[in-house]
């Protein structure tokens, strides 16, 4: 690629995809302009990072002529293809679409409605032990242009990419995602705020083995019609996750009560270990999908199941925060949707006081009524979200106090209800527009709270 070229970056952010390409092609010798609707207060840690190059900046607007005079614009995935900036543009890419242009590396691609980061992160944490340079990228908020020079000349340690129906969407007809394995981990109704249908967010999903080949492997789920859907009309070779044993005659790795197996042409090996670190089946089945992955790789199973066994998951998913006079505080913020919620509080059983509630996505509610039995207590924080959770929990007649406006008065109210033996947890099941930057500073606004109730900070 040649780099001598005017670049725009539409979004800059605090974190991931914008700051990484701003650097990237500034590293190189472009040209590059800065493009973000938030003033230059809110993105000074970003800018601070990239005072050292020639960029120019435009802030708190756009201007058709940063786009129109542009050689690529390097989109934001939350930015709708429809923009009329992005329309009037030369070459519209994103930090996926020119990493993968680089990329000689094996790749390894994840994505689903939940799921995918915990995944992700398993796979990594045995794959860098066996390649110790294998990099991982993606929707994880670590773009993959953070790497790609040292991805451009062939070696066999593998790039994982976890992907978001949004950053499919922005590969469409671009035939640069080559997987040699793929994962689906399930579909559930997500994004319906951006979205005109449910089915055209499971199409962006598929894009994910849109140009996959008869050499390489789809791991889909076999308890969803969506996953044999992908399974069958993909060239890949599939191979399935199920919750449950598999029949005989389906390749694939299943869950017993304790221990998690793979069964391959006609062979049944022991991948998953009775104990893990992470709590939770729908944990127990994303470990599955990175033994799935991991073997496809060629690893040892004792060694991946001693491997994932010592996995301790990562921030915002079920995170152990600490434990405060016996009671045990969890943060799930990256609980966006009513499922994840419901499986997070599925995980612990007993003993629950559940944080939950926010903004709405247009998505289906009617499961969280039935998992909302489970908690001892729930405190409800402020937003639309939250205006359809009410009416549900007063048909069952679940009690809940809020909604809160603030997190901390959740938090404190929680506190002063929990007793020893007691678990903690903060799953919104919800988004939370206008009350945090996103689920991660959610997360770790939560988090310090937890701490400083420990007196740990």
């Amino acid at each position: 690629m040649n780099f001598n070229i005017k670049v725009t970056v539409m979004g800059l952010g605090l974190h991931g995809g914008g700051l990484a390409s701003a650097l990237f092609f500034a590293e190189h010798g472009s040209r590059v302009t800065v493009t973000d609707l938030r003033s230059e207060e809110v993105l000074a840690p970003s800018m601070q990072k990239l005072e050292k190059y020639p960029i120019s900046y435009t802030l708190g607007e756009h201007k058709l002529s940063d786009f129109e005079t542009a050689d690529i614009v390097i989109k934001n995935p939350a930015v709708l293809p429809s923009s009329p900036f992005l329309r009037a543009a030369k070459q519209v890419e994103t930090d996926i679409s020119i990493f993968l242009s680089l990329n000689k590396r094996p790749l390894i691609a994840v994505t689903g409605s939940k799921g995918k980061s915990t995944t992700v992160s398993a796979i990594y944490h045995v794959l860098k032990k066996h390649f110790p340079e294998t990099k991982l990228g993606g929707n994880i908020t670590v773009s993959p242009l953070t790497f790609a020079d040292k991805c451009t000349v062939e070696r066999e340690d593998p790039v994982i990419l976890e992907l978001s129906s949004w950053q499919l969407a922005d590969l469409k007809d671009k035939h640069l995602l080559y997987p040699k394995t793929a994962v689906i981990t399930n579909i559930m109704h997500d994004h319906q705020n951006r979205y005109s249908s449910m089915q055209e967010y499971i199409d962006d999903k598929k894009l994910i083995y849109q140009d996959m080949n008869s050499t390489s492997h789809l791991i889909c789920n076999f308890d969803e019609p969506t996953g044999r859907i992908f399974a069958s009309e993909s060239t890949a070779k599939s191979f399935f996750v199920s919750k449950d044993p598999l029949p005989p005659s389906i390749d694939g790795a299943f869950l017993t009560e304790e221990s998690g197996f793979i069964q391959e042409n006609g062979k049944v090996k022991k991948v998953l270990p009775e104990e893990t670190n992470i709590k939770g089946k729908h944990n127990k089945l994303n470990l599955l999908y990175a033994a799935s992955v991991l073997n496809f790789q060629g690893l040892d199973n004792n060694f991946i199941a001693q491997e994932l066994s010592a996995f301790s998951g990562i921030p915002h998913r079920m995170e152990k925060v600490t434990v405060i006079n016996g009671v045990t505080w969890y943060n799930d913020s990256a609980s966006t949707i009513p499922q994840a919620a419901a499986a997070a509080v599925e995980s612990i059983q007993e003993h629950v006081l559940l944080i939950c509630g926010g903004t709405d996505k247009n998505l289906d509610f009617t499961g969280f009524a039935e998992a909302a039995r489970i908690p001892e207590s729930i405190y409800l924080l402020k937003g639309t979200a939250t205006d359809r959770m009410i009416p549900l929990l007063k048909a069952e007649h679940i009690s809940f106090q809020g909604p809160f406006v603030h997190l901390q008065d959740a938090v404190s109210a929680a506190y002063n209800d929990s007793r020893r033996g007691d678990s903690v947890i903060f799953s919104p099941g919800a988004t939370s527009f206008g009350m945090f930057l996103n689920e991660f500073d959610r997360g770790d606004t939560f988090r310090s709270m937890v701490l400083k109730l420990s007196g740990s900070i």
